[in-house]
C-alpha cells in the first residue's frame, strides 16, 4: 500500500512549480488527475523540444505517475465535469495567475460549497501585498527571495543558481503544506486553503543569509573570505563566492586535470574538529602547533593562505582521490559532479534517484526519481501521460459516467478531441 493511496488530487498546475508538487504526491500513491486544455495541454509539452512529435523532457520529467484529462472549462458541460471532479477529489492544486479560478466560477467560497472537505493548494509568485499580481518565473523568485544578491563573487554581479529553488523548491513546500492539511482534516473534517508563494519559499531556503544579515549588526562576518582580505563589509549580507555558509570555512579547489576538465574540482571544508588531520594530509604538520594556525580564530585572517596550500595538494589528486584520502579521516570533502557523471552513476540508479523510463513517443529517457525514500511506500516511476490519454477512463471510472452520459459529454465538445474520445 502506498502512503497516499486513496487520495485523489485534481491537478490544475502547469510548467514546473505546481507539477513538482503533484508529481511528489503521485509518487507517494495519490491518484493525480491532470486537467489540460483541449488540444494544447501543459505549455511545457512543446517547450525545448528535442524529439519532433514527442512531448518534451521538460514536461515528461515533471509529470510522472499522473493521469491526463482534457476539459474545456469555458464549456458548460465542461464546468459540470469539473464540478463533479471537485466533489470527488481530496485536493485541488493550481498555479494559475491570481483570480483565474474565480473567473472560471470556482472561487474558494464556491469550491467549499461543492466540497467542504477539499484542500485548495496554490502556488503564487508573491504573497498578499503590493506584488501579489506580478508574474513570476524561476529567476525572478530567486532574485526577489534574496538568493541572487548573496550568490556569486564579491567583485561580480548577482548570480542565480542552477538549482530550481524558486519553482521546484516551492513545489516541495506546497506538498508539505498539503500533507499537513490532509492530516489536520482527519481531526476536523474540514478542508482549507494552502498557499506557497515562490518568494517565501526562496527566502526560507536562504535563511542562513538572513541569519548573517543580523550578525552584521555586531561586526564583520569573520568566516567570509573578505574578512581575511581586509575588505570592509557593507550594510547587507554580501556575496561570498564559494565560502561555506555554515560557519566552518570551505571553498571549491582545483583538482588534477582542472586545465581541461571544467568539473575537476572538490569542495573542501577546514572543519575545526579535524584540523590536525588536515595538516597531516596536506603535509603541514607544523601548523598543528603554530599559533598562527592552531586555532579557528587564528586561522580566519589567513584563509587565503590556508586554502592556497590545500589547493597545491588537491591539484596533485583527482577529485575522487581527494575523497578516498580524506573520508577515512572524517575530513568533509565532495567532488564537483557534472550532470553527465550523475546520469551515469550506478549508485544513484540503484537507489532510484536516477531512473530510466520508457515513453511511447520518445523512447527511453533518464529522469529524477523520488528524492524521498520510504520503507513501506516504495515508488515506481511511471511515464508521464499523453495529452488527454485518460479522459474516458476518468469520466467512467472516477465520475461514473456511462452510456448516454458519456455520449452527451463527448457531443458537447467539453473533453478535447471528440473523435478520439468517441472512438475510445
Amino acid at each position: 500500500m502506498k502512503a497516499l493511496e486513496g487520495v485523489k488530487v485534481l491537478d490544475f498546475t502547469h510548467v514546473q512549480s505546481g507539477p513538482t508538487c503533484t508529481q511528489l504526491l503521485a509518487w507517494f500513491g495519490a491518484d493525480v488527475i491532470k486537467v489540460e486544455r483541449p488540444g494544447v495541454g501543459d505549455a511545457t509539452r512543446k517547450q525545448l523540444i528535442d524529439k519532433p512529435g514527442a512531448d518534451s523532457l521538460y514536461f515528461t520529467m515533471l509529470n510522472h505517475n499522473k493521469r491526463s484529462i482534457e476539459i474545456n472549462s469555458k464549456n458548460e458541460i465542461g464546468k459540470e465535469v469539473l464540478t463533479k471532479l471537485i466533489e470527488t477529489c481530496d485536493v485541488l492544486v493550481e498555479n494559475f495567475a491570481p483570480g483565474a479560478l474565480d473567473r472560471m466560477g470556482f472561487s474558494w467560497e464556491n469550491i467549499q460549497k461543492i466540497n467542504p472537505r477539499i484542500i485548495v493548494a496554490s502556488v503564487k509568485g508573491f504573497g498578499p501585498g503590493k506584488y501579489e499580481d506580478c508574474k513570476v518565473y524561476e529567476n525572478v523568485a530567486q532574485c526577489a527571495g534574496g538568493s541572487a544578491s548573496t550568490t556569486g563573487f564579491l567583485d561580480g554581479p548577482p548570480v542565480v543558481t542552477g538549482a530550481q529553488i524558486g519553482d521546484s523548491g516551492t513545489g516541495l513546500h506546497l506538498a508539505l503544506g498539503i500533507l499537513a492539511a490532509l492530516f489536520q482534516r482527519e481531526k476536523t473534517g474540514k478542508g482549507q486553503k494552502v498557499l506557497a508563494p515562490m518568494q517565501d519559499g526562496v527566502i526560507n531556503l536562504c535563511r542562513v543569509k538572513l541569519r548573517d544579515q543580523q550578525r552584521l549588526e555586531t561586526g564583520p562576518l569573520t568566516e567570509y573570505s573578505q574578512y581575511g582580505e581586509g575588505i570592509e563589509f557593507g550594510d547587507a549580507t554580501p556575496r561570498a563566492g564559494n565560502d561555506s555558509g555554515g560557519g566552518q570555512p570551505g571553498r571549491i579547489l582545483k583538482c588534477k586535470g582542472w586545465e581541461t576538465d571544467p568539473n575537476a574540482y572538490t569542495y573542501f571544508i577546514t572543519q575545526a574538529a579535524v584540523w590536525e588531520k588536515i595538516c597531516d594530509v596536506i603535509g603541514k604538520p607544523e601548523w598543528k602547533t603554530d599559533p598562527d594556525f592552531a586555532t579557528p580564530k587564528a586561522r580566519l585572517p589567513r584563509l587565503n593562505q590556508i586554502f592556497g596550500t590545500i589547493e597545491d595538494w588537491t591539484m596533485t589528486k583527482t577529485k575522487f582521490e581527494v575523497m578516498e584520502i580524506c573520508n577515512p579521516h572524517d575530513i568533509p570533502v565532495g567532488p564537483i559532479l557534472s550532470m553527465k557523471e550523475i546520469a551515469e552513476d550506478e549508485g544513484l540508479r540503484k537507489t532510484g534517484t536516477i531512473v530510466e523510463v520508457d515513453h511511447p513517443e520518445r523512447g527511453k529517457y533518464l529522469t529524477v526519481g523520488c528524492p524521498i525514500k520510504m520503507s513501506d511506500s516504495p515508488v515506481e516511476v511511471t511515464r508521464s501521460p499523453l495529452l488527454g490519454e485518460h479522459t474516458v477512463e476518468i469520466l467512467s471510472q472516477v465520475l461514473g459516467y456511462s452510456g448516454d452520459e458519456l455520449k452527451r459529454v463527448v457531443a458537447s465538445g467539453a473533453v478535447g478531441d471528440t473523435e478520439k474520445v468517441a472512438a475510445e
